[in-house]
């Protein structure tokens, strides 16, 4: 599997990892156990079995040109059938046109998720995989977040095979750092 990923500015990054860890201190399921190092805060734009020839190059033109984007995230919830615990996030104009245009890029990719094809997307950052029903209130209570603001400023791909990722587009450095 190849997924197209956009990375979170460090100020939101730092949000949703402390989430990861309050739910952690608190025994509930969270990405913070995750000790992969590929593991980090990302939104996930779309997953196939590969790209189709060129496809990356096109990939990184597209995030390159659309990179920064606004990002806000909304509520804390478990999206229904796959259970995982998750920040939303409001997807601005620019996401969704991003978004439409991977999907446009990848329109002869094999094995699309069909969830997250353009109608049926749900935009978020994952907090913990397996999560279940009964947890959700104490874990919104212990997420202690609802909204959260930042930017997307990275693309990533992950290759679940070799289980790396490559830059899509690189962060910039920020000054002074």
């Amino acid at each position: 599997m190849r997924t197209v990923e956009l990375l979170c500015s460090p100020e939101l990054e730092e949000a949703v990892r402390g989430v990861w860890q309050r739910l952690a201190e608190a025994g509930l399921p969270s990405l913070a156990r995750n000790t992969h190092p590929t593991n980090r805060p990302h939104l996930t734009l779309a997953s196939v079995d590969e790209f189709p020839p060129g496809a990356e190059q096109r990939l990184a033109d597209l995030c390159d040109a659309a990179l920064p984007l606004p990002a806000r995230l909304d509520r804390v919830t478990v999206l229904d059938g796959t259970a995982p615990l998750v920040w939303l996030v409001r997807p601005a104009p620019q996401l969704t046109a991003l978004h439409r245009a991977v999907w446009d890029v990848l329109a002869e990719a094999p094995g699309p998720q069909p969830w997250q094809l353009p109608g049926h997307w749900v935009p978020h950052l994952s907090l913990a995989l397996r999560f279940r029903g009964a947890d959700r209130r104490r874990a919104r209570a212990v997420a202690g977040v609802d909204r959260a603001t930042g930017e997307f400023v990275a693309a990533r791909s992950y290759d679940s095979e070799s289980r790396t990722v490559s830059d899509l587009v690189p962060a910039c450095p920020h000054p002074g750092g």
